[in-house]
């Protein structure tokens, strides 16, 4: 949104200027004077949701969002908008902007406190300051637009809704880092752990918080009594409360020698909380963990589930789930979750996950929309959201398209938030997860230095978690590539490949990466019939696994089916469209046109798969080879002399040499490298 900065700028330096107050019941005040609005409840949810729109609205929107039909909705609208004209503006500065049939609220240099809970949280509450954290805690006097409903109004309760649970979620954030940064055992700490506690009464970290607190201050008997409570609410719930008791234990067990102290300052010399201790001790084995909620469907169904939002969101969770890529859960708790009415964030925390997924489902007229967002539990931020729009004219095949997609990018954003978040770390206090996705950052490199980098950190990997099926798969990659690029001697890295991809598969041969790592290895040692069965294989049991279907793609483009290589190199794409490896799928459509004869469509494909920024000099060469096949001898011989300037003696024998191609397909890519004086 593009006043956050600005908002926020404002709020710091106390009450100057315009300030609305959205979390608490909404105020408006000018220079710290309350500025008076009508009593109508309508204008109020129109400030409010033009506040938080990042896009001009249109007018039937706005009306369909808060009118039930009345006589003169657009009436009603004018009314409210001089009304909210003459509340916010100033001489010579107009807030409310109206352009066409759109409207929009400019707040520039206006402290709006949502905004800027909304931008701490974009901007990562990890990385915030303490004082920060304390004035951001302050902007929540309550729940957003507290006393606020509209009756007979479907759409705006429903946006309603949706902003309370979001913004409850950032509070239950903010706190979290707080109470990590104060002083542990003082009245600050047991302060914000009691606010966590009334926000996210079944989060076992906050109970946990509140046990350190009391055991800190030598006030066992309350723990236990605390203890016996929360057991009570969890039971009643039917939630595991396990973990917390053994929590509990330990805490006991560290603080046995604990002496009753005054209140005012923790009993011991800081050390870690148990909390922390706790996740520390599962952190070698840690992987990421994701909760698909049931997604929301529009179409009126009565209340009862099983309609098309259900089934997709099954179809999710199964897929994500065969991926194995990560921790997902399973269906029958979402669901149980959402039967009892629980925010998805709340559900996150009760679920000890760190991703939640969430969607909506609408049926309007010659469209499907379905709506997702990912947002990170442990901040409450916004990893991912968007919006996929189809007609419904085959309404599975539809489902099935959007299915895919939505898999794809959840999938592919949690990996980068786990590779980014790895990044930042000390190569020395990685976990065997974090390791494994700071060795994929350094396999993607494609080069020899990056690419030994990439060995080391899933070689740490596999040494903290000896089950990691997908960093052998990667192991295996990397000695792949070594064989492949002539980073080393080709037979060693090969027979390195499939060892480590036997690894993988003995410790999870369910794992599609497994098979795909397998199924590159026997291509590498010439058995092209066994590396397609294992190939297939991947992508049997996943069929979202795009590396799986570029495998197939890979494979066919030499010595087997072009017209599978193509159909599969198009499929791959669609599953991942900016995949690391795009240039393989890319050169592998364009080997496929080659030997179909397709020349100038194998030219066009091979410079896609060039012009990608991390296309190595095998991709160069493939470039070189389709472009003179199509007759384009001067951007044909460009490439070759790229080629000569890293490969000073590469030749036709290199190329043909580093894959496998049948008899006619070796002698086509010798007579363009004939052509290019590459022979």
């Amino acid at each position: 949104m593009e006043t956050y900065v600005e908002s926020t700028r404002s709020s710091l330096n106390g009450p100057v200027g315009l300030s609305v107050r959205l979390l608490g019941q909404l105020t408006i005040a000018r220079d710290g004077v309350p500025v008076t609005l009508p009593s109508s409840r309508k204008l109020r949810a129109l400030l409010a949701y033009l506040a938080l729109a990042p896009h001009p609205v249109s007018r039937s929107r706005l009306c369909e969002l808060l009118w039930d039909v009345p006589n003169d909705p657009r009436g009603e609208l004018r009314w409210c908008l001089s009304k909210l004209r003459a509340a916010l503006d100033e001489p010579g500065l107009h807030r409310i902007e109206t352009e066409g049939d759109t409207v929009a609220l400019r707040l520039g240099g206006t402290s709006v406190d949502a905004v800027e809970a909304a931008a701490a949280v974009a901007e990562g509450i990890e990385t915030l300051g303490l004082d920060r954290l304390r004035t951001l805690a302050q902007l929540f006097a309550g729940d957003f637009l507290d006393g606020l409903e509209l009756d007979r109004n479907p759409h705006f309760s429903s946006w309603l809704t949706a902003q309370r649970r979001r913004f409850s979620a950032c509070q239950v954030a903010v706190l979290k880092h707080i109470i990590g940064l104060v002083p542990q055992g003082t009245y600050e700490a047991g302060a914000y752990i009691d606010k966590w506690l009334e926000l996210a009464p079944f989060d076992g970290r906050a109970h946990v918080a509140l046990l350190e607190g009391l055991a800190r201050r030598g006030q066992i008997g309350a723990g236990e009594e605390h203890l016996a409570t929360a057991a009570e609410l969890f039971h009643s719930e039917e939630l595991d409360f396990t973990p917390l008791r053994e929590a509990w234990q330990e805490i006991r067990a560290r603080n046995a020698d604990a002496r009753p102290c005054a209140r005012s300052g923790p009993a011991f010399p800081d050390p870690q909380p148990s909390v922390v201790a706790i996740e520390s001790e599962l952190a070698a084995t840690r992987r990421a963990s994701l909760a698909v909620m049931p997604f929301a469907e529009s179409a009126g169904t009565g209340g009862f589930r099983g309609g098309l939002a259900d089934g997709l969101t099954h179809d999710i969770i199964t897929r994500l789930a065969k991926l194995r890529d990560f921790f997902v859960i399973a269906r029958g708790s979402v669901f149980a979750l959402a039967e009892k009415n629980i925010a998805p964030e709340d559900a996150g925390r009760r679920l000890n996950v760190d991703y939640v997924a969430t969607g909506s489902v609408r049926s309007p007229p010659g469209r499907i929309v379905v709506a997702v967002e990912l947002v990170e539990v442990r901040t409450a931020r916004i990893v991912w959201a968007e919006t996929f729009e189809h007609k419904p004219d085959e309404i599975f095949v539809v489902l099935d398209d959007i299915g895919n997609s939505i898999v794809s990018s959840l999938a592919a954003e949690i990996a980068t938030v786990e590779r980014n978040r790895a990044l930042l770390k000390a190569p020395n206090s990685l976990n065997a997860w974090e390791a494994y996705h700071r060795g994929l950052w350094h396999m993607y490199r494609f080069t020899r230095q990056e690419n030994e980098l990439a060995q080391h950190f899933f070689s740490e990997a596999l040494k903290l978690d000896p089950t990691f099926a997908r960093a052998y798969a990667g192991l295996s990659f990397t000695h792949w590539q070594s064989a492949f690029q002539r980073w080393g001697d080709r037979d060693r890295e090969t027979a390195l490949a499939f060892e480590s991809a036997g690894h993988s598969l003995r410790v999870d041969d369910r794992n599609p990466a497994a098979h795909w790592a397998m199924g590159r290895a026997l291509w590498l040692r010439g058995e092209q019939d066994g590396a397609l069965l294992e190939l297939a294989s991947a992508v049997d049991l996943s069929p979202n696994f795009a590396l799986g279907h570029y495998a197939l793609s890979f494979v066919h483009s030499q010595s087997g089916d072009p017209q599978s290589a193509i159909g599969s190199s198009d499929h791959s794409r669609h599953l991942s469209p900016f995949d690391p490896l795009l240039f393989g799928m890319m050169g592998a459509r364009a080997m496929a046109h080659a030997r179909l004869g397709e020349f100038e469509a194998a030219a066009e494909w091979a410079l896609k798969a060039a012009a990608r920024p991390n296309a190595h000099v095998i991709i160069l060469a493939i470039a070189a080879h389709c472009l003179a096949l199509a007759g384009r001898q001067d951007e044909a011989q460009s490439f070759a002399a790229t080629i000569r300037n890293t490969l000073p003696n590469y030749r036709a024998d290199d190329f043909i040499a580093t894959f496998r191609f049948d008899r006619d397909a070796e002698a086509l890519f010798r007579n363009g490298a004939r052509l290019i004086g590459l022979n």
